[in-house]
């Protein structure tokens, strides 16, 4: 079995056990795991970082709105809030 298809089956599997599970791509950091699965109301924050008077697009504000759903702490961050 390859990797891509390991990594869907773990995927769906925490999924159904109700984490919110994101599939990194690339990182700012050499050698993070492949998979980030968070449960539910913990304490891990999320920050959509955006330059001043810049608003997010449609898409984020879904992702930040999904994700303070699931019980995380998601925002816009510009500066001016700091």
């Amino acid at each position: 079995m390859r990797e891509q298809a390991i990594q869907s089956k773990l995927i769906k599997k925490l999924e159904s056990q109700g984490y919110y599970v994101i599939k990194l791509i690339k990182t700012n950091k050499n050698g993070i795991p492949d998979v980030i699965a968070i449960p539910p109301h913990c304490e891990v924050e999320f920050y959509e970082v955006k330059a001043p008077g810049k608003k997010p697009s449609p898409l984020q504000v879904f992702r930040l709105n999904e994700l303070i759903n699931h019980g995380c702490k998601a925002e816009v961050f510009d500066g001016s809030n700091s």
